[in-house]
């Protein structure tokens, strides 16, 4: 359990720092004014022999850090001309990094539940498209079985029997219209426009 100590501020700083303490290990409180960088960073009650061994393994580990850089410089410049020898670009390193990515991107959960999701709510408005549809096609036909539609197609085929002849009835609209249009510019072809002269 961690309990609030105090907060205070720095003199030559605006941040608050606030100080907690737990049940087994108790932190030194600074006073107001005391550089709390300072007193958080001084050493532990060391012995002489122990801050120099310390001093040592600080130099050693220093040490290795630059001799690892070092090494991994030489590293990098060894594979950069690898790569130039097999003629393997930065563009090419570039599409194949994209390629990577994109397959982990689709090997995560969070993907295939997405895309499982995606293909549900399409089947789902496809089927609500096709069921549209038929619900559009039964009101058209619902309209063809009409009485008004069927009292509309009478009067077209009274009408075509009178304009192109008599024909046994019971012909689907679609012939009866064609029909009729087939009759109407038979007629305006039979009867020409006789050319009138005029007179000066």
């Amino acid at each position: 359990m961690l309990s609030f100590i105090k907060c205070f501020q720095s003199p030559d700083s605006c941040c608050g720092l606030f100080l907690f303490t737990g049940l087994l290990k108790t932190e030194p409180v600074a006073e107001e004014g005391e550089d709390a960088v300072t007193m958080l960073s001084a050493p532990e009650n060391l012995s002489e022999e122990e801050q120099e061994e310390l001093r040592r393994e600080l130099a050693k580990v220093e040490e290795e850090i630059q001799t690892l850089s070092q090494v991994l410089a030489a590293k990098e410049r060894h594979l950069a001309d690898i790569k130039r020898k097999l003629g393997i670009s930065s563009l090419q390193e570039f599409k194949q990094n994209i390629a990577k990515g994109w397959q982990d991107v689709t090997a995560t959960t969070a993907y295939r539940k997405t895309s499982e999701t995606l293909t549900q709510a399409g089947q789902k408005a496809s089927a609500a498209f096709s069921s549209v549809g038929s619900v559009i096609t039964k009101k058209l036909e619902d309209v063809k079985n009409s009485p008004t539609f069927k009292s509309f197609e009478e009067k077209v085929e009274n009408l075509k029997s009178k304009v192109g002849g008599t024909k046994p009835a019971g012909g689907d609209f679609g012939e009866v219209l064609n029909s009729t249009a087939s009759a109407t510019s038979a007629m305006s072809t039979e009867t020409p426009l006789e050319p009138t002269e005029e007179s000066p």
